[in-house]
């Protein structure tokens, strides 16, 4: 089961309807490495056109710009960093980051890392894993851009995790996904319903195991770039009754996720997960873990 029909099908069922989106890119001050207000000014003379984007707090769209904004001195020296807008919003769900041992599960290219490091302020420390090591490339470089000394690299499956001998206070759980149409021209020729189970199957085995690894007053954030319930309503319903976690509130962008899904009724925390479908970001879904008290 594939094409453009049966996923816009399935969307207009689970109550939208398509739009083309409007993606928009963005960019993320990097706040321990430069003043933000002097950093947009040096922007702006430079032509740089910049609208804070209204649910990030260091999160700007570049509405306008007459050159690569990935090839100015200010990237290269870790100023900022270019991150999708909803991509921003994981990070900053965690209640408190700073002296904290933190997991990075699926850490490449390394966007989300230097984001939890710049709140951290070297504090702490961060294990930030991958299993591709091309993609490890290009995280390693990311750290060296931004400068971060609190981040430990493992080539390593976060399936694997507790070979560590680790307890962590916080783990991102950015999960591999099915991603969606609004980043891909080819999305819908290439994605099928098997493969998308293949992937809940795969991010089921990492929630689990992070759950192995959390300290007991810790907490998961779990996100991904898939818009399919599979992915992330079921996903999460099966975590508050397999993995022994709990949904918590978050205040973020996005709607209530949905706790009827093609029928079937999930827990009605569920809904305090939120889903972000495509327009001027791309899809994303996002949830806040911790143990069932």
């Amino acid at each position: 089961m594939s094409g453009r029909e049966f996923f816009l099908k399935r969307y207009r069922d689970l109550g939208w309807s398509y739009r083309e989106p409007r993606l928009r890119q963005a960019i993320r001050v990097n706040s321990a490495n430069t003043n933000e207000a002097q950093l947009i000014e040096r922007l702006e003379n430079r032509g740089v056109q910049l609208e804070r984007i209204p649910f990030l707090k260091h999160g700007y769209w570049i509405s306008r710009s007459n050159f690569s904004i990935g090839a100015t001195v200010e990237y290269l020296l870790g100023l900022y960093s270019i991150q999708e807008a909803a991509a921003q919003i994981p990070v900053t769900l965690f209640m408190n980051l700073k002296n904290k041992n933190v997991l990075d599960a699926c850490a490449a290219p390394g966007g989300k890392t230097t984001q939890l490091a710049d709140l951290m302020r070297d504090t702490g420390i961060i294990v930030a894993l991958d299993v591709d090591s091309r993609r490890l490339t290009a995280l390693s470089n990311q750290l060296e851009r931004c400068g971060t000394n609190n981040v430990l690299v493992y080539r390593m499956d976060a399936r694997k995790t507790h070979e560590l001998e680790m307890k962590f206070s916080r783990i991102l759980l950015d999960v591999p996904c099915s991603g969606n149409f609004a980043t891909d021209p080819q999305w819908f020729q290439h994605r099928t319903l098997t493969d998308i189970k293949a992937n809940a199957q795969l991010q089921r085995q990492l929630l689990s195991e992070a759950a192995r690894v959390l300290d007991d007053d810790g907490e998961i954030v779990y996100s991904t770039c898939s818009l399919e319930p599979e992915e992330d309503e079921l996903n999460i319903n099966w975590a508050t009754k397999e993995v022994g976690l709990e949904v918590e509130e978050i205040d973020c962008h996005g709607e209530e996720a949905m706790t009827n899904v093609f029928g079937e009724e999930l827990d009605e925390s569920i809904s305090r997960c939120r889903r972000i479908w495509p327009d001027q970001t791309q899809g994303f879904f996002i949830c806040k873990l911790t143990r069932r008290r």
